[in-house]
């Protein structure tokens, strides 16, 4: 029997602990109060914010494993604790990979429609046909060809567009025509018709499409971003956007969230902005009990653990 502390309100928390895991005593947490009833806890599953995570562990001092339902971790990467105790951490990677990718490809099919123009026209019952591309043949570079980054090069390349992964391990990713790593990304960036950004942010990352990279890519090119907002310079991507060096953006992420209301990004017609939303469906918490269900067992078996964090590499 394993001690489990449950403290986390994501939309991807399973609502059936109790049921998947009758033999583990399950201790689920509504606020502070409920702490101290933690402390025989050798498992946490718990979001990601920081005051939360950091209470958590004060009060479990037998803690040996934490899981978050979060793909991302940066946030916690700082935290000493998980080092100091050794408490290995994983994330949700893998349960969002099928949402997450179906969003960025609404994303690439509203701009090749011209979707978002034609919901403006609607508003205004304006009766207007614009010119459409064709996605087979473009090109779609996917920065960040890990479990999500991947799915998007299989759909991508299962409609006929050519795809470029870039990634940090060189290596073939299934449905790329072509591998790249980080120190490429300009040059796979200038042929992009889409870049989509899926890496996490890491040191490595943040930033990475900075304002160079964003002058090196074609005026009728398109930015999508379901990873992390400071993975992009903003104010430089905002700039190519006014001024026409950039066909447009599909963004479900962003350097701060919620958006301001004054940021330009919800006013300009070459934007579709979604509210960090790409990882929703009916089946995110199915996959992410059958995941914990897993590590669980395996975290019983003394084996390795499925999604274990990389300190060094951030993710």
């Amino acid at each position: 029997m394993t001690t489990i502390a449950i403290w986390s309100n994501w939309p991807s928390t399973p609502t059936d602990f109790g049921a998947a895991l009758p033999n583990d005593t399950l201790v689920l947490i509504k606020n502070e109060s409920d702490l101290a009833r933690a402390s025989a806890a050798e498992v946490a599953f718990c979001g990601i914010s920081l005051d939360r995570v950091r209470k958590l562990l004060a009060a479990t001092p037998k803690l040996r494993w934490f899981h978050t339902p979060a793909a991302g971790v940066d946030r916690l990467l700082d935290i000493p604790e998980f080092r100091e105790r050794g408490i290995t951490l994983t994330n949700n990677s893998g349960s969002y990979d099928i949402q997450i990718a179906e969003h960025v490809l609404a994303f690439v099919l509203a701009a090749s429609k011209r979707l978002h123009l034609y919901r403006d026209q609607q508003t205004r019952r304006e009766w207007k046909d614009l010119v459409h591309d064709e996605l087979r043949d473009q090109t779609l570079v996917v920065f960040g060809a890990g479990s999500i980054g991947g799915e998007v090069v299989r759909l991508a390349s299962a409609i006929g567009m050519r795809v470029i992964a870039v990634r940090r391990r060189p290596g073939a990713v299934p449905g790329a025509q072509k591998v790249v790593t980080p120190d490429a990304l300009a040059s796979a960036a200038a042929e992009a018709d889409y870049l989509v950004v899926a890496a996490p942010l890491t040191p490595a990352t943040r930033g990475a499409i900075s304002r160079e990279v964003i002058a090196r890519m074609k005026k009728t090119a398109w930015v999508v971003n379901i990873a992390r907002g400071p993975i992009i310079d903003e104010d430089a991507l905002v700039d190519a956007l006014r001024d026409g060096r950039l066909g447009g953006a599909g963004l479900d992420t962003f350097v701060r969230e919620p958006l301001p209301a004054d940021s330009p990004l919800w006013s300009l017609p070459n934007v579709v902005v979604t509210p960090h939303a790409s990882n929703s469906s009916p089946r995110v918490r199915q996959r992410t009990l059958a995941l914990f269900v897993e590590n669980l067992r395996r975290f019983k078996a003394g084996e390795p653990l499925l999604n274990r964090v990389d300190f060094e590499a951030g993710y």
